[in-house]
């Protein structure tokens, strides 16, 4: 059986905390429900470990018919232990939050306090709602953000949302620059 990809680890580990901190059922609904496809197409599904607060994943092929776990499947190696207690990796947090904050630094020098604080409140939302460098965004967050986020949490002032879009922009270009590996545009 393949290792789980990395990436695929983060980001089940995401959706599983968006799942259980979602104040909307259906939203932690649709949470786990993408949750469990991305595990799915890895041969992978989960479980909640509640005396420890732990999510284990581990291969499908475990299970029997009935969903329970054959003992004779188990391979401890093939499974991946996410501890749920506590905010997730602070180091990481850290990092990001440093990063968001060098855009922010970045785009206040070059174009000024309104569009600095455009990338400020996009900064808040990638650290608070993706665990994301703004870099790391993809472009349907991007839009999330723009469509959703910033008209009901910035309490943006008339300029703010006139240069909404060519703050993006420059929030997008920074990130370039800072260090995000994987950057993409709102295209």
């Amino acid at each position: 059986m393949p290792e789980l990809p990395e990436d695929t680890v983060e980001e089940v580990e995401r959706l599983t905390r968006l799942a259980r901190d979602a104040v909307d059922d259906a939203a932690a609904d649709a949470y786990r429900a993408e949750r469990d496809e991305l595990l799915d197409e890895h041969g992978y599904t989960a479980r909640h470990r509640e005396a420890d607060d732990t999510l284990v994943l581990h291969p499908k092929e475990w299970l029997d018919d009935a969903g329970t776990v054959r003992m004779d499947a188990v391979d401890t190696e093939e499974a991946v232990e996410l501890s749920l207690s506590g905010p997730g990796d602070a180091a990481a947090y850290r990092e990001t939050a440093e990063q968001n904050a060098a855009i922010v630094d970045a785009v206040a020098e070059k174009h000024g306090e309104t569009h600095a604080a455009n990338v400020r409140t996009l900064a808040d939302f990638a650290e608070n709602h993706y665990a994301k460098p703004i870099g790391d965004l993809a472009s349907e967050e991007v839009e999330e953000f723009a469509e959703e986020y910033f008209p009901r949490n910035a309490w943006p002032t008339d300029e703010q949302r006139e240069l909404l879009e060519q703050s993006l922009e420059y929030a997008l270009k920074e990130a370039e620059t800072v260090g995000s590996d994987d950057v993409r545009t709102s295209d």
